[in-house]
């Protein structure tokens, strides 16, 4: 089944209503829409150097660890390029729990838990303040980054969501989940519930592509809006052999004009860093490709912004986009 017939069987619709209503959801005059985000997992480099110096046998590593340097905190670079392309993204911030101190004292001899809540940051960090202020005021879109275990605790997204609007300085609506776990359509109930407007969790960290469809999906019929995600920067052979990592992004890009899509990209921040040189430019490439071939670009807010959703009526009516 193509895209295109599997989303509007999804949608209960038939392949041209699902074509109209996808370009109903670009801004008029752009043939399609490029959102770009970055999930902030950890933007400090600590125990990973002594990791990788170990595992990799690499002892020059063991350089992040002296003072002042902190390779992962690469955000005045993507400030840059953005800046310099004239276009904006979203940064999601986590408010993990602490290995150290929130978890089950038996969780310090599981590597799993290593990775998933050792060396994270404190939403109250001085620095990572001055961070999301410094973003916000520059027009970039601040969104909660939800905790491993979030995505079934509606208690928990509450209170996450609550202490990073609390630095903010004001209402946080758009989330993506950490390790983009969901349980459909449980989670997408828990970030409506909560006062969230979207959400960009659909997708994978190993397979790129419009697996859900070229359009925007509104699994509730209402105004509640869900971003597939189309490629992540993990997905794709970057070190292994760039010039087919781009290939691939390029004919993405070409694939979404061909189908008026919303295509969404994610790259972390630690991948703009020295560690990893060859992703800065292909992020940048990939928006100048963007732009050359007319496509609105910027964070998943400013376009959920642009959307003409549904009203209390068409709630009752209409199937979902």
């Amino acid at each position: 089944m193509t895209d295109t017939a599997s989303e509007s069987a999804a949608d209960g619709g038939r392949p041209g209503d699902a074509a109209s209503r996808r370009r109903r959801q670009i801004p008029e005059g752009k043939p399609f829409a490029l959102c770009l985000t970055h999930d902030v997992d950890r933007p400090y480099k600590t125990y990973q150097s002594i990791y990788y110096a170990v595992s990799e046998g690499d002892l020059a590593q063991l350089k992040s660890l002296f003072p002042g340097r902190n390779p992962y905190w690469s955000f005045d670079r993507i400030k840059a390029i953005e800046s310099d392309l004239g276009v904006r993204s979203s940064f999601n911030f986590l408010d993990e729990q602490s290995l150290f101190t929130d978890r089950p004292r038996r969780e310090l001899l599981s590597p799993e838990s290593w990775m998933r809540y050792a060396g994270r940051y404190d939403l109250t960090d001085p620095a990572i303040v001055e961070l999301i202020h410094d973003l916000d005021a520059g027009g970039w879109e601040i969104g909660l980054h939800g905790s491993y275990d979030s995505y079934r605790d509606r208690e928990r997204l509450r209170d996450e969501k609550r202490r990073l609007e609390s630095v903010l300085g004001r209402e946080v609506t758009g989330i993506r989940q950490h390790h983009l776990n969901l349980s459909v359509p449980d989670t997408w109930e828990h970030h409506a519930a909560i006062g969230l407007e979207y959400d960009t969790s659909l997708g994978s960290s190993t397979e790129y592509g419009f697996q859900y469809g070229y359009g925007l999906k509104r699994p509730f019929g209402d105004s509640f809006v869900v971003f597939p995600l189309t490629v992540m920067e993990m997905a794709l052979p970057v070190e292994r052999d760039p010039t087919a990592a781009w290939e691939a992004l390029e004919s993405l890009l070409f694939e979404a004009r061909a189908n008026g899509a919303v295509m969404s990209v994610l790259w972390h921040p630690r991948f703009f860093c020295e560690d990893t040189p060859a992703y800065g430019p292909l992020y940048r490439r990939l928006i100048e490709r963007a732009l050359e071939l007319g496509a609105w670009v910027g964070p998943p807010g400013a376009l959920y912004e642009r959307l003409d959703h549904p009203t209390a009526a068409a709630d009752q009516a209409s199937p979902s986009d």
